[in-house]
């Protein structure tokens, strides 16, 4: 049986990944590791959890022994916002971290890194309607340029024999945990306005198209990809994967007719405009579909319905 390791398991993404694996494999076969940001307590309660900054070698190596690591996650990002506004931290976690990881999965003989990439490693240069897979990458943010690295040194890897595996994941949205400081969160921080004052001020233009996912096909992505037989996978660390592109206009539009009343205004933020204007309106996924049976299971009309109603119930339980 494998021995899992998720880094950035507080996040978003590695929340809801966490108790996946652990119905997949075990509980006490997936280590999930935080470290600012502290891990929910049905993860800490379900299996082992440890503090892990990515930004120390030592630290990686030293998890990966001790816990007989075979299969990496590797969540651990400063995102898009964030990182502009903290560029030496976010060089720290985004290039620094994932050299780490990948060094220290080389040489303790792991099997399998998950390195997921981004939409942000497109630039405005880069078709915005069905981008393609393979395609000139020149982000204009140092998040994106982030992913870039972490694509390039994923192939790097591969040709040392490690198996790294990747793909740029859209805008994600989840009712499990709070937006942050995503470009793409608005599309989280909606629903919330939505249900609790009936509003919401969105930072992004009404027309701003934006290819996105709901989370539980992010996690079912994730997994499939890495089980998916290696045979069969050319693009390997790169995949473009979607399910659905939509505006703020046409969500707002989807949330009014299940919340009467609902009102969206705008006041832009000049920065996250400007990186989402960089990103495309949609991508083509054909090659993930290809090589490793990528499809996703929610529509946006279906993930509106299902967000509203985890909210609703998760928002009811938070205020008793």
């Amino acid at each position: 049986m494998d021995r899992i390791l998720v880094t950035g398991a507080a996040g978003q993404i590695g929340s809801d990944l966490v108790p996946e694996l652990r119905n997949l494999y075990g509980n006490e076969n997936v280590i999930a590791a935080g470290h600012v940001t502290p891990l929910p307590e049905d993860i800490r309660a379900s299996g082992p959890s440890i503090t892990l900054d990515v930004r120390s070698y030592e630290t990686v190596d030293r998890a990966i022994k001790e816990h007989g690591i075979t299969v990496v996650y590797h969540l651990s990002s400063l995102l898009s916002a964030l990182a502009e506004a903290n560029r030496p931290l976010a060089y720290a976690v985004n290039f620094t971290g994932n050299f780490n990881i990948l060094e220290a999965s080389l040489s303790n003989g792991v099997k399998r890194v998950n390195l997921p990439s981004s939409i942000a490693v497109f630039g405005a240069d880069a078709p915005s309607l069905d981008t393609p897979n393979d395609v000139s990458l020149n982000p204009t943010s140092l998040y994106g340029v982030s992913k870039v690295y972490g694509e390039t040194m994923g192939t790097y890897y591969r040709h040392l024999g490690l198996d790294v595996r990747g793909s740029r994941l859209p805008g994600i949205i989840s009712w499990k945990t709070e937006p942050t400081a995503g470009t793409t969160d608005y599309a989280v921080a909606i629903f919330y306005g939505a249900i609790s004052e009936g509003r919401y001020t969105c930072y992004l233009r009404p027309d701003t198209a934006l290819p996105m996912m709901y989370m539980p096909d992010a996690i079912r992505s994730l997994i499939l990809l890495d089980q998916a037989d290696p045979t069969r996978l050319i693009h390997s660390a790169n995949f473009n994967i979607t399910a659905m592109s939509f505006t703020p206009a046409q969500i707002a539009r989807e949330i009014e007719a299940r919340v009467p009343g609902f009102q969206i205004d705008y006041e832009i933020d000049p920065l996250r405009q400007a990186i989402a204007d960089s990103w495309p309106d949609s991508i083509d996924d054909s090659p993930a579909r290809n090589e490793w049976d990528w499809q996703p299971n929610y529509n946006m009309s279906a993930m509106v319905d299902d967000m509203l109603a985890n909210l609703r119930s998760k928002l009811s339980i938070d205020v008793g």
